[in-house]
Parts: structure tokens; C-alpha cells; sequence
């Protein structure tokens, strides 16, 4: 595929031709990204659990799903980790939410959707989840259990906050351990977002 480079047409040369549509794009919005910054085309490779492989200097997120495809770059003087998720606004398969959420989390998705219908609330959930992993692990290259992390979503604001149970990683990861995000509903997609400054805001 002329999106990709060599090295990621191997990575992805035994994949569905659907998969590798969606690693090309992606890898294309990212380019966009870091041409924005001057920052020379590269291979975007994958690490064995899948996140992406930034050049030095480099920190950023990508996501896709049916119909979207988005990446966020930054440099590292700016940021300590970036994280963006989107999904299509539809209720999760039966059973999903159990798996992946904490008894108050789904008390407060129940809450959500009784007042609002519009946004899938556990659908929004589960992004802003996994926009918080998207940052959690390049830094501290340790996965984070889904019970890890509590998120309280503020419907009003357009944002979300996440509190992490986690223990001591070694990266001073009490900076971790609570984190904040926006998020947007429209076009039949939910999309998340964090940045996290080097500032730690």
C-alpha cells in the first residue's frame, strides 16, 4: 500500500485488507501530524502489545474505528503523554460493561443515561478508558487492568477525570494516578482525549 512504508506493510502484510486499510489511514494522519511539527516521515511500527513507536522526541496516540481514523502528536519538551480514543455512539454488547467498569462507574452510567439518551454513556466509558491506557502505558510500560481506573465522566463540561488505583511503578507515577480528559459526542462517534503536560496538567 503507497500509505505505508516497507517496514509497516511487512508488520501488517498478513492482516484482513480491512485491518490493513485502517493501519495505513491512521499511519497517514499521523504523518500529517509530525509534518506539521517538521518532523521527517518515519516507519510507525508497533510494540508486541500493539502501541505504537514514536521517533525520539516524539509522543503521540492514534485511533480508529468504522468510518474514523484520528492521530495526535506532540513533542516531549511539551508533553509526557497523549492519548486519544473514538468509538461508534452505540450501547456495548450485553455483559460488556460489567467486564470493564467498577459498581460506582456503572451507578454513574445509569445516572448519565437516565437524564441523557443521546450519548452512550458506557460506550463513552470505555473510551475514556482507553484513552487513559493510551497514556498510562508508554510511560510506564505496565498494563492497567480495567478495576484500575474509576472515571467520572461531567456531562455538562464536555470532560471526564480518572482516578487510578495503582501501585508504585517506579516512573513517579503518583502523577499518574489522576488524570483529565475532554470528550465529544457527534456524527454517530464518541471521542476521547487526554493530554498530559510535562507540567502534569
Amino acid at each position: 500500500m503507497r500509505a505505508l512504508h516497507p517496514q509497516e506493510a511487512a508488520a501488517v502484510a498478513s492482516t484482513l485488507p480491512k485491518r490493513r486499510r485502517e493501519y495505513a489511514t491512521v499511519r497517514m494522519c499521523a504523518r500529517r501530524a509530525m509534518g506539521k511539527l517538521g518532523v521527517p516521515m518515519a516507519p510507525l511500527l508497533s510494540d508486541p502489545r500493539g502501541a505504537p513507536q514514536w521517533p525520539s522526541g516524539l509522543v503521540g496516540s492514534m485511533t480508529h474505528c468504522s468510518g474514523y481514523r484520528a492521530a495526535v502528536v506532540g513533542r516531549t519538551s511539551d508533553y509526557r503523554g497523549l492519548g486519544i480514543d473514538a468509538e461508534p455512539n452505540v450501547p456495548m454488547p450485553k455483559g460488556l460493561l460489567e467486564f470493564i467498569s467498577l459498581p460506582q462507574e456503572r451507578a454513574r452510567i445509569q445516572d448519565l443515561t437516565n437524564a441523557a439518551r443521546e450519548v452512550c454513556w458506557d460506550r463513552l466509558l470505555f473510551s475514556a478508558k482507553e484513552a487513559v491506557f493510551k497514556v498510562w502505558y508508554p510511560i510506564t510500560k505496565r498494563e492497567l487492568g480495567f478495576d484500575e481506573v474509576d472515571i467520572w465522566i461531567h456531562a455538562d463540561a464536555g470532560a471526564f477525570s480518572a482516578h487510578l488505583a495503582v501501585p508504585d511503578v517506579g516512573v513517579d507515577s503518583d502523577h499518574l494516578t489522576k488524570l483529565s480528559g475532554r470528550w465529544l459526542c457527534g456524527n454517530d462517534l464518541v471521542v476521547t482525549a487526554i493530554a498530559l503536560g510535562c507540567d502534569r496538567s
